[in-house]
This record gives structure tokens, sequence and C-alpha cells, in this order.
């Protein structure tokens, strides 16, 4: 079949609305027809070479839709399923699935290699008169009126869900509360610092004033998205970390924060020892944000580590399991403790998407959605 998508063909260039062949299911697959697709950072990051992956690829890793086909095997969906993919497929069989770390399935390895599990291609385009293999953002390819996705990847909802709003579930949602909740084990009456409030950020807020935090700090330089944050449980805001110290400093009488959550647009070595500055002893930085490939060097006062017992813990989907967690948290959706609706500041066509994410880089969004 044939479907319109947004494709990467070399690093710094704009993304090609174009049409593209797309092959039905194999085993073990699921064709979906896409209704909502989040404008992710990490998307970006393909752009710029920070998350390094095979080109040409269809982008996108964030998206709901509902199912068209099922290949052969496929037994936990059928033809107008609604459905959530997850950007990490889970094969609830691996070593780290049974431990209930299904977030470093060993499938994960597949999600920046460009084809599915197989090895194999579901997207055919051509550049230059030359016909091409094209891969799949985290083997989904949500840039597109459909995709074939493994079945690992897919979690099956409620159909009186919208699925624009589910789709964000997908990833920034999960990743930025389970990077406050689970990976920060922030709890009640704790004190939490969010360095960085974009799409991850904003739902690390949602996620520390679900949990009981007392204070709910924003950290960003961003006028509008430290104002935004206010809406999501954040109690104070501060432009820089000087003045978060200071604040941090005032609101714990000195104890400072009990986890620091750094969702920041990419992660610099130096934001290490900064997010360490604002957390006490026992304090947890939690490292969300995507760094460069190539950095091997952070900033740190190993004295603070030893003394104080303070820790850095690395967070990918926010240390969650897609199938037990995004139903969870689209019933907190369902329940109106959790905000979906708000988080989306501006939707958009595919042809759009350069738009999208330009208006990203110039803090316009908390999240930007493509609507199909």
């Amino acid at each position: 079949m044939k479907t319109k998508a947004a494709v990467l063909w070399g690093l710094h260039q704009k993304w090609e609305v174009e049409e593209l062949e797309l092959d039905a299911p194999r085993a073990q697959e699921v064709l979906v027809k896409l209704t909502a697709s989040g404008l992710c950072h990490s998307d970006d990051h393909l752009v710029t070479g920070d998350m390094p992956m095979n080109l040409p690829v269809v982008g996108g890793h964030e998206g709901a839709g509902v199912v068209v086909d099922v290949g052969p095997g496929v037994t936990e969906v059928e033809a107008g399923d609604h459905v959530v993919l997850s950007f990490i497929p889970a094969c609830g069989r691996c070593t780290e699935c049974a431990r209930g770390r299904s977030n470093l399935c060993v499938y994960g390895a597949a999600i920046v290699a460009g084809p599915q599990l197989d090895g194999t291609f579901r997207f055919h385009g051509s550049s230059g008169g030359r016909a091409y293999d094209i891969g799949q953002m985290c083997v989904l390819g949500t840039f597109s009126e459909y995709t074939v996705v493994p079945i690992a990847s897919v979690v099956k909802v409620d159909n009186d869900i919208p699925l624009d709003k589910a789709a964000l579930v997908g990833c920034g949602v999960t990743t930025g509360y389970g990077a406050a909740v689970r990976t920060g084990e922030a709890a009640d009456g704790d004190t939490v610092v969010v360095m960085g409030v974009g799409g991850l950020g904003i739902n690390a807020i949602q996620g520390a004033a679900i949990a009981g935090a007392r204070n709910v700090v924003a950290l960003d330089p961003v006028a509008y998205k430290r104002e935004r944050s206010f809406e999501f449980g954040a109690t104070h805001a501060a432009a820089d970390v000087a003045e978060a110290q200071a604040l941090i400093t005032d609101l714990t009488r000195g104890t400072m924060a009990d986890v620091c959550v750094v969702t920041t647009d990419s992660a610099e070595g130096a934001y290490v020892a900064q997010a360490l500055s604002l957390v006490g002893k026992r304090g947890r930085v939690v490292m969300t944000a995507i760094p460069h490939p190539t950095d091997t060097v952070v900033d740190m006062s190993l004295f603070d580590l030893t003394l104080y017992e303070k820790q850095v813990r690395g967070c990918l989907f926010g240390s969650s399991n897609p199938r037990l967690d995004i139903p969870r948290l689209l019933d907190l959706y369902g329940s109106g403790r959790l905000k979906l609706d708000e988080l989306i500041t501006r939707e958009y066509t595919l042809e759009e998407i350069n738009q999208g994410y330009e208006d990203m880089h110039n803090g316009r969004n908390l999240r930007g959605v493509i609507r199909f």
C-alpha cells in the first residue's frame, strides 16, 4: 500500500514529506492507521546526529492509532482496536522483562538500527532516481499516515480514550512522569527540581506533584515554560541554577532537594555537577536528556558522592514497563489527575512538521502534535 510519510534523508536536512510504499505486516507485526504523533525532541536528535541512526528513516516514535490488519501469529489485537505505540518494544520474555524492567528489553537494541526486528524493511521509496529501503525510528515511524510495527511495541487501550491525547503516553508523558516517580523515587513531602521544562520536563513536574512532593521547582530560562509549569503542579520556578540554589536553600532550610530530574534539550557533562549542587544528602540526580554520543566526560564532585551519598541515575523511558504503565497513566488521565489535553500547545499537519520543530526550538510549545 502507499502512505504519506516524513523522511529524513541526511544529517542536518529538513524532513521531506512524500509518498512511500509500505509492505503488509509480517509475522508478529501490526498495521496501524495513525491518529496522531507527538513531535518529540528525540526525533530532532536524528537530524543533528546526536542520536546516530542509519538513514534514510521515517521519523516519529510517539503515536497512537487504530489497528487495520495483523500479521501471522498476532493474537493480542485485531482490526479496529485502539492502540498506543511504545517507543521501546518489550518482548515480555527476556531477562530484563522478567525482572520487571521491560524498558531495558533486549529488543531495545533495534530502536536506532532502522529495520524491523527481523532485519528487513517495511517502508520503501526513491530519491535521485535510486530506490531505497527506509528505516523506522524506534521500529515505529509514526510520522506516517500508516505504519507497520512489531506487536512487542503495541499496547491496547480502551476505545473511549482520545487517541490524539493518548499518543503522548507513548514516550514523553511516560518518560517524564517515570523519571520523577520511578527512577527518582519522588515521594510525599519531597522537594523535586526539574531542569528543563519541555515535553519530558513538564511531565516530570506532573509526576512529582502526583507523587505528593511538597515543593516542585521548574528550572528553565524560557519565561513561557516557567509560567506554564504552574498549571502542571510546579510550586516554584527559577530561570537559572544560581536562582534555583538560593530558592531551594530557602525552601528546605539548607537541606536541599531530594530529586533533580535533568530533562534539558540535550545532556551536557556540566549539567551533572549543577544538578548535584541542587540536591542534598542521598539526593538523586536523574539523567533523562539524550547526551551527545561521543561525550565521555562529566563534571561532578566525588566528595559529594562519597560523603553525602549523592547519586546519579540513568533513566530510559522513565524506568517504566509500557504494558503496565501506559494504561495506568491513561487511567490517571481519565480520573482527571494527569493532564494530557493541556500539554498540546499546537497541532500540525504532516506537511507542517518542519514548522513544528522550529516552534519547539524557539520555546513556543510544550508539545506539538501531528494530527492525521
